[in-house]
C-alpha cells in the first residue's frame, strides 16, 4: 500500500517493465472496482503526463477511448509516479503471440478489423498535429465493450453502438512529438533504435515526421499477417525512382489487392502528399471489404468475443485457460 496526493493505492501486482519504468496494477483505496494502472519512472519524467493533457484537449470526444487516459502526475525530485486508466485484456502483441504459441497466425478478419482501428487512431492522431513516436504492438492495448459486439453493418463502419468501445487504445507517450511547439514543416533527424520499427528515413539517415508512426503501423500489419517482423526490399521503378515493400508472401486466399495496396501506400508516402487523405481512403476501403460480407462481420465478431474470453472448453465439467507468454 501506498499513498500519494490523498489517495492510497494497494498494489496488486506488476503489469510491465521497461528500461526505466515500472508499471503497477492498483486498487484505489482497496476498492477492486477503482483499478489503476501506476507507471513509476526514474527519473522523473513529466513530458509523458504533458502529452495526455494535449490528448485531452485535441482528440474528439468520440476518438477519445482510443488514446488512453492519465488522472494525475505524482512528480518527485528522483522519480514519478503517473496514475493511468488500467486496462486488463493485454496488448496487440499479446494477441499475435496467442496465435505463435499454437503454430497459428491471426485470422485475416481480425487483422482487418486491428488495421482499420490502427489507421483510424493516426489518422486522428495526426490531425490532431501529434506523432506517437513509438507505435509498436506492446503499446496498443485491446479494448472490449462489456455487451458482446453486434452484427450490425452500420453500427460496425460507424463505430456505434457496441463497438464504439470495442478496439485498440494506444498508450505510453514517452516518445511524443508535439508539433505545435515547432516551426511548421519541422522535421526530425535520429534513429528511435527499436529493432524492427526504424522507418525507412531512419535506415537512411533521412528527416522524418509522420512516417515513424506509419512505419510502424506497417510492420504491425506484418506482423499480424505473417508473425514476423517486416523485412523490405528497395526496387528501381521505371521513372527512375526507387519503391520500396515487404519481402514477404501473400498467401492466395487472402485479400492480396487489400494487402499489396496498404503496403505500396504506405511505405511510399509522397512527402508532398496529405498523408491523413491516404490513411482515410485505405481505412474506408477496408471497411467497404469488412462491410461488402455479413459473413466476415459475423466471423469478426465470433474471433472477438473467443478473444475475450480464452477458455477451451473439454466438457461441461473441466476447462483450462491458456496463458500467453510474451515472446
Amino acid at each position: 500500500m501506498i499513498s500519494k496526493g490523498g489517495e492510497k493505492y494497494q498494489i496488486k501486482g506488476c503489469a510491465g517493465q521497461g528500461g526505466f519504468a515500472q508499471v503497477f496494477k492498483a486498487y484505489v483505496n482497496s476498492n477492486p472496482d477503482d483499478v489503476v494502472a501506476l507507471k513509476i519512472q526514474k527519473p522523473p519524467f513529466p513530458w509523458e503526463f504533458y502529452m495526455y493533457r494535449q490528448l485531452d484537449m485535441r482528440i474528439p470526444e468520440k476518438e477519445r477511448k482510443s488514446f488512453g487516459f492519465a488522472h494525475r502526475l505524482h512528480l518527485y525530485s528522483d522519480y514519478s509516479v503517473l496514475v493511468s486508466d488500467y486496462l486488463a485484456h493485454g496488448t496487440l502483441q499479446d494477441a499475435i503471440n496467442s496465435n505463435v504459441v499454437i503454430g497459428g497466425s491471426m485470422e485475416e478478419v481480425l487483422c482487418i478489423y486491428y488495421t482499420i482501428e490502427m489507421l483510424q487512431i493516426l489518422e486522428t492522431l495526426h490531425d490532431a498535429a501529434i506523432i506517437h513516436g513509438d507505435f509498436k504492438p506492446d503499446n496498443l492495448l485491446i479494448r472490449y465493450s462489456r455487451d458482446d459486439p453486434t452484427e450490425n453493418e452500420n453500427e460496425i463502419h460507424q463505430r456505434t453502438g457496441p463497438w464504439h468501445d470495442q478496439g485498440l487504445c494506444l498508450v505510453d507517450w514517452g516518445r511524443g512529438i508535439d508539433l505545435s511547439l515547432f516551426p511548421r514543416n519541422t522535421k526530425f533527424m535520429g534513429d528511435c533504435r527499436t529493432s524492427g520499427f526504424r522507418c525507412i528515413e531512419m535506415q537512411e539517415n533521412k528527416p522524418w515526421t509522420f512516417q515513424v508512426d506509419i512505419y510502424g503501423l506497417c510492420v504491425i500489419v506484418h506482423m499480424m499477417l505473417h508473425n514476423s517482423y517486416m523485412e523490405i526490399e528497395k526496387r528501381a521503378s521505371p521513372d527512375g525512382t526507387y519503391i520500396y515493400q515487404p519481402k514477404s508472401h501473400y498467401k492466395r486466399y487472402w485479400n492480396v489487392d487489400l494487402w499489396k495496396t496498404l503496403f505500396a501506400k504506405l511505405l511510399n508516402v509522397d512527402p508532398a502528399e496529405d498523408h491523413k487523405k491516404l490513411l482515410r481512403s485505405l481505412r474506408e476501403s477496408f471497411q467497404g471489404y469488412m462491410c461488402s460480407d455479413p459473413k466476415l462481420i459475423k466471423k469478426l465478431k465470433q474471433l472477438l468475443v473467443k478473444q475475450k474470453h480464452p477458455y477451451v472448453q473439454l466438457s461441461p465439467s473441466v476447462s483450462f485457460r491458456i496463458t500467453v507468454y510474451r515472446l
